[in-house]
């Protein structure tokens, strides 16, 4: 019997899945509840250990760090609904440098009129967030989960993605003008590609190599999502956040193993010796 399920069978022909209630109630209420105590910061403005640091002016407010935001934002980064499949899909499952690292991770607050252009797509190629499928293994270069905090309908800003995108060596047409002059356009005409619509506490895996981005919110209110980026142990996070020791004092031993997956080898300690005695 294959040891491949139906939801990596979908993974590897569409690039995304959605996990319908991926958080419980409880943890849903504690991070909407984490988001009403965010100070109003400035771009660039420091509130502890996150920054808010917007993508673009079109997308909304971005706090980025988020992990260092309070325990909710801790509970994600291993969380059962997810971290197995990202081992196997971009933690180098079985190999000899199996384990995973966050690449990113943001809370997004979008509101009336926020929007993102389409990005990325398989024929970029680019190793940091290229999929890959070899030797019976999944190997992306990174995966991210995109978790609902209110429910995203129609007019309310939903993710936009082109299904097989990621294995695509052409890019889409609308690539051919420039990012800058359709972040002015709004609303881009994307053809073959469809809106996620998720309810609050539903997550959305997809591989960053698939083309994505968001519809423009036309609806009153705040469209909250937080998005973990995931990749294997080898990489480096996006913006070089450094985690505080309190946070990493705080976490369980696995939760700090993807947070810090390599720890520094300075003189005189001793990391590592034991495998390669054994080796």
């Amino acid at each position: 019997m294959s040891e491949f399920d139906l939801q990596d069978f979908l993974f590897d022909l569409r690039g995304y899945l959605i996990l319908e209630k991926a958080i419980d109630q409880t943890l849903l209420a504690e991070l909407n509840g984490a988001f009403d105590t965010f100070p109003d910061l400035q771009f660039g403005e420091w509130w502890g250990n996150t920054q808010r640091l917007d993508n673009n002016g079109h997308a909304g407010l971005e706090l980025q760090n988020v992990v260092e935001a309070g325990k909710p934002f801790e509970t994600l980064i291993d969380h059962p609904s997810w971290v197995d499949r990202l081992q196997r899909y971009c933690g180098e499952d079985g190999s000899w440098v199996e384990g995973l690292y966050i690449d990113e991770c943001f809370a997004s607050v979008r509101r009336s009129g926020g929007y993102f252009p389409l990005h990325s797509g398989g024929q970029d190629g680019v190793i940091r967030n290229q999929y890959g499928f070899a030797n019976g293994k999944f190997h992306c270069g990174q995966v991210n989960i995109l978790l609902a905090l209110t429910d995203i309908g129609p007019g309310d800003g939903g993710t936009r993605i082109v299904p097989g995108s990621h294995k695509s060596n052409i890019a889409h047409p609308v690539f051919s003008q420039p990012f800058a002059e359709r972040v002015k356009a709004e609303d881009e005409v994307v053809e073959g590609s469809i809106e996620v619509n998720m309810k609050a506490g539903d997550a959305l895996m997809f591989v960053d190599a698939l083309s994505h981005g968001a519809t423009k919110r036309t609806n009153a209110g705040d469209r909250r999502v937080v998005i973990y980026r995931y990749g294997p142990i080898w990489g480096n996070t996006r913006y070089g956040y450094d985690y505080s020791p309190e946070l990493l004092a705080r976490v369980t031993p696995a939760q700090r193993k993807i947070l810090q997956p390599i720890t520094r080898r300075a003189p005189g300690t001793a990391r590592g010796l034991d495998r390669h005695a054994a080796e």
